[in-house]
């Protein structure tokens, strides 16, 4: 078995590549084969989080996005956030987010209190 660490984006690439032809063979755990593709998997996100790291969504998105996931509209946020305006005003950047406003979205939505309370970025 002849597994290096993950010093390039071209070791990269290559070892998803033997993630993917392993994936495609299913291996049992505990087979060398299972136990390549456990190592490869564990380099890859290893290197995943060094190298490529996935931020925290901006509140007003991740707003937006439960929204749609959930089939919600303005009206329904309106008990979370406050009367029509107020929403529309959150909503646009308008008006930030109150420490109420994060905890009923957090217990209310689910959305988690740390994106809600990170800054809010002009998209």
């Amino acid at each position: 078995m002849d597994i290096r660490p993950i010093h390039t984006e071209s070791d990269y690439h290559a070892t998803l590549k033997a993630i993917s032809a392993l994936m495609e063979i299913d291996p049992d755990p505990g087979t060398p084969e299972g136990d390549r593709l456990d190592i490869l998997v564990t380099l890859a996100q290893a290197y995943e989080t060094k190298h490529h790291p996935i931020s925290a969504p901006d509140p007003v998105e991740a707003i937006k996005f439960r929204m749609e996931q959930s089939g919600l509209t303005v009206k329904d946020l309106e008990p979370i956030i406050g009367k029509r305006n107020r929403v529309y005003e959150v909503l646009n950047r308008k008006r930030p987010l109150t420490l109420s406003m994060i905890r009923r979205l957090h217990q209310s939505l689910g959305i988690s209190a740390e994106v809600l309370i990170s800054p809010t970025g002009a998209r």
